[in-house]
């Protein structure tokens, strides 16, 4: 599967803290609930594509929102601007718009961080909140060396970022060559990005805090979910935040950090089983 699976979305906007944030609304008759996705760092609202059909099948209408400052979403121009309590204000907002009441919430990777603030900021307006290959605090490891290693480049342009993660990732062992439609969108949609969204989104991806304690002590439901071989926060770190969360945990089995492109069945089944069984 890729970010250009087909599927019966309609494309939304939604007025959030003064921006116009872009989105899928994927509908689901009858519906037993209606949930929330948050992409991560360099992320879009496509990342989650390959999962409508499937969650919308089994009665779950789901949205998928960019975050201000990534593709079709604006947002502000200084990158002091991009807390993660902000962009938490923001999810708050697209959820309340949604008109569903409390809503499952999932965020993938740097969007868990942003959909953990916004749990914690007003634990009664979600009935659950997924972590999708996220973790419980800043990344670390190769990950964060390689945004280090771009930061430079900003100042040259979003395309010159881009080329540089190209050539490093050709240089990588486990590089695979992606159809070129699917690069030719890649390209664009990181292109179209905001470099301040880039570099903000950058350093709170870099400082967060350990905030497990505190999400679990407001009682909110959490799934635990990440391949078994994901390569940004590594399986015992999501492992251990499970534990400490008492939250319920699944291991996605062929996929590393993007499960639901890697295995979309499998992340599809997971995420249903829980919200089924979360009152």
């Amino acid at each position: 599967m890729t970010q250009l699976a087909p599927h019966r979305a309609s494309r939304v906007v939604f007025d959030a803290c003064g921006y116009p944030v872009a989105g899928w609304d994927a509908p689901a008759a009858p519906k037993r609930g209606t949930a929330l996705f948050v992409p991560g760092y360099t992320g879009s609202k496509e990342d989650f594509a390959p999962l409508f059909d499937p969650l919308t099948g089994a009665g779950f209408r789901v949205v998928a929102i960019d975050q201000p400052g990534q593709f079709e979403s604006p947002g502000p121009a200084d990158p002091l601007g991009y807390t993660v309590e902000w962009l938490g204000d923001v999810v708050r907002a697209v959820a309340t718009a949604l008109g569903d009441g409390p809503v499952h919430l999932v965020g993938h990777s740097f969007g868990g961080l942003v959909a953990r603030a916004a749990v914690l900021a007003a634990p009664a307006e979600f009935r659950s909140l997924t972590l999708l290959g996220s973790g419980p605090a800043a990344i670390a490891g190769a990950r964060r060396d390689r945004m280090t290693r771009l930061e430079p480049l900003l100042p040259r342009g979003m395309e010159a970022v881009y080329d540089a993660m190209e050539e490093a990732a050709r240089n990588d062992p486990r590089w695979h060559a992606t159809p070129p439609e699917v690069n030719a969108f890649l390209r664009k949609r990181f292109v179209a990005s905001s470099a301040a969204g880039l570099r903000g989104m950058g350093d709170a991806l870099s400082t967060e805090p350990d905030r497990t304690a505190e999400l679990k002590a407001t009682g909110v439901p959490v799934l635990v979910c990440h391949g078994e071989n994901d390569d940004a926060w590594l399986p015992p770190v999501q492992t251990d935040m499970a534990e400490r969360l008492g939250a319920r945990h699944e291991v996605v089995r062929g996929a590393a950090h993007s499960p639901a492109i890697e295995n979309t069945a499998a992340t599809a089944q997971a995420l249903e089983t829980f919200w089924v069984h979360t009152r």
